[in-house]
């Protein structure tokens, strides 16, 4: 067993090794990137390529049309405490915008304060 490798993420083994560019549970036969981030987690950017994690505050690039609202949401609007999440049509973002309520936001329309 070698001390400096992760125990598994499926079954919290603690005698996983590394096989190329992989570590391998003995136990379960789970395998993952020895890099350390989660198979399928993709890197969320925002308008100009910053890299967005769970709790940043954005600012809206651009007016969007909200339904149901006469005025939408304005560009420079700022959002706190944002969330990742694996949304549909490509909205990525989960988050609550002041006057509005909660709703889902593309990243591409936002930028990292």
């Amino acid at each position: 067993m070698n001390e400096n490798l992760p125990p598994c993420p499926e079954c919290s083994g603690v005698y996983a090794y590394e096989m190329g560019a992989l570590l391998v549970c003995p136990e379960c036969g789970h395998e993952w990137p020895a890099s350390g981030e989660p198979a399928g987690a993709p890197v969320i950017k925002d308008a100009v390529g910053n890299v967005l994690a769970d709790g940043d505050t954005v600012t809206v690039v651009k007016t969007l049309k909200v339904k149901g609202s006469p005025t939408g949401i304005k560009a420079g609007t700022k959002v706190r405490n944002i969330r990742l999440v694996n949304g549909v049509d490509g909205h990525d973002i989960d988050c609550k915008v002041d006057g509005f309520g909660p709703m889902q936001l593309k990243s591409s329309v936002v930028k990292k304060v």
